[in-house]
């Protein structure tokens, strides 16, 4: 199947979007470290001796029904850092805050350190942060999912491919399997060797649910490598969405995030298989 070519021009559905998934969640009992509307907080955890901090997104207290449905967001190459903030400043985290009332899922905001991406230190942070945040604020193992934009969405392959029973779908956003440009090596690691990335990608990930975005003008990681991924997860029989916006360049996340409320329906309706 060719490109999807979707514009998704329907800002004001996504509050209906996010409605609409609270009403999958089920009904229990309302679990502990809630607020009252949604809210971040900062937490820190220990890898190989140095504290770093990060980010969890809790949803408000009315929408905790049992264990709470938790995404693992990746941010690109400008959030890293150790101030614990600046990954929420772009992608997610800007949805979230325009809906905090009614986002009903955990979202944990991890940052690499300054020159890493998510290999090595940097992925140890992001699985360590997750499994704090998903203990402490009650989050759902069979519903966990993986995100992650530019630098975040070659992450998004790269933690799958080394814990792929972890996550029930992913959604990576402008990125990639192969390094883009010569003076950035961000080939993810497990395929650094395989002759087609792409069809190896699909053959060990085929079980998960994928929907991928990526800007038809993307002019830092062009889009033609996320096509290849999709062609190949439909080849291998994988339950793949691709969406690319005409007009979007490197910024895809913002119309992937904040303006594609199916998106969210369709990620919390995931399970682990």
């Amino acid at each position: 199947m060719g490109i999807s070519g979707v514009r998704t021009l329907i800002r004001g559905l996504a509050c209906a979007g996010v409605l609409a998934m609270t009403a999958m969640l089920g009904a229990c009992t309302t679990l502990p470290n809630a607020p009252s509307t949604g809210a971040f907080v900062e937490r820190s955890v220990t890898v190989e001796g140095t504290a770093y901090r990060y980010q969890v997104f809790v949803p408000a207290a009315r929408h905790r029904h049992g264990a709470a449905p938790t995404v693992l967001f990746l941010h690109g190459t400008g959030e890293r850092g150790s101030d614990g903030d600046k990954p929420t400043r772009a992608g997610v985290g800007p949805y979230l805050r325009a809906h905090a009332d009614v986002f009903p899922g955990i979202v944990v905001f991890p940052q690499a350190p300054d020159d890493s991406d998510w290999k090595g230190v940097a992925a140890q942070i992001a699985f360590a942060a997750l499994d704090a945040a998903t203990d402490e604020f009650g989050g759902d193992r069979d519903r966990t999912y993986l995100t992650g934009l530019s630098m975040g969405g070659y992450g998004t392959w790269e933690l799958a491919l080394m814990q792929p029973q972890r996550f029930a779908a992913l959604v990576p956003v402008c990125g990639g399997l192969t390094a883009p440009r010569e003076e950035r090596d961000l080939t993810v690691t497990p395929l650094r060797d395989e002759a087609d990335p792409p069809a190896a990608l699909a053959q060990r990930l085929k079980h998960l649910p994928v929907w991928i975005f990526h800007g038809a003008k993307d002019d830092v990681v062009p889009p033609r490598e996320d096509r290849l991924i999709d062609a190949a997860f439909r080849a291998a029989g994988g339950d793949v969405r691709y969406t690319e916006f005409p007009d979007a360049n490197h910024n895809s996340w913002d119309p992937a995030y904040s303006q594609t409320p199916a998106l969210w329906t369709w990620l919390f309706s995931q399970r682990r298989q």
